[in-house]
């Protein structure tokens, strides 16, 4: 944001300055690398079917995959998913080239959504699972993320990711579908449920989802950028009204 009187068009773009290069990447390299090294901590440390208590009563680590977007919704469209981070992160260096070196805080913002976005992009990208969508007797369907080490006439044996371990036998007549796709590793877990007298929502999750640094990261991004939005377009109000 540019200070009273300042002219915006004769600032340098942030493209052009080091410092807020510095900032942008160094934000952006410090949480991809936090988010990869969380992922693969959190897998090699926790057991599969593990809920490590991190806060008493409040945050907890559990191993998950989730083959969809946000919050598992849209499964089985990993490559889209890549393709539209893609664009996603060529529209953050589009914003960036836009900024001036005095937003610092859309700097960071812009660190964050890149780190963020670059750490989901890595695990569609490379962490490979087999999705099994499962009939069940009511008519839903559910999903089985793991790794499938055996396929014989009486269905699909499948453990969890990577090694296999506690394996199940699946019918073969229950699989609507087996894909072998990129996924992302969540495992952050809040644990507070609503008390027993809310109507509709006593004894559920406050936050059913898992989640991961990336997300935190987005999140935060996201946010901050918004709120810089909004004072921005506060500020030009106010200089038109002046």
């Amino acid at each position: 944001m540019t200070a009273p009187g300042e002219n915006q068009d004769a600032l340098p773009s942030a493209l052009r300055h080091p410092g807020s290069h510095a900032r942008l990447w160094i934000i952006a390299g410090s949480s991809l690398a936090f988010d990869l090294w969380s992922k693969h901590w959190v897998f090699e440390q926790l057991d599969p079917d593990e809920f490590r208590t991190i806060i008493a009563k409040t945050l907890c680590f559990q191993r998950t995959l989730n083959a969809g977007a946000v919050f598992g919704s849209f499964a089985g469209f990993s490559g889209l998913f890549i393709v539209a981070t893609l664009f996603a992160l060529a529209f953050v260096m589009f914003i960036f080239a836009g900024c001036r070196p005095r937003q610092r805080s859309v700097h960071i913002a812009l660190g964050l959504i890149l780190g963020g976005a670059l750490g989901n992009l890595y695990d569609r990208a490379y962490i490979k699972a087999d999705v099994l969508t499962i009939n069940q007797t009511s008519g839903a369907q559910y999903k089985r993320i793991g790794t499938v080490i055996e396929t014989g006439a009486e269905g699909v044996r499948i453990g969890s990711w990577p090694d296999g371990a506690n394996s199940q036998l699946i019918s073969k007549g229950d699989i609507a579908k087996h894909t072998r796709q990129g996924v992302v590793r969540d495992f952050i877990k809040f644990v507070p449920r609503f008390p027993s007298w809310v109507p509709g929502l006593g004894g559920r999750d406050v936050w059913p989802w898992v989640f991961n640094v990336a997300d935190s990261a987005l999140v935060v991004g996201v946010g901050v950028l918004l709120v810089n939005f909004w004072f921005e377009r506060r500020h030009v109000a106010v200089e038109s009204a002046s």
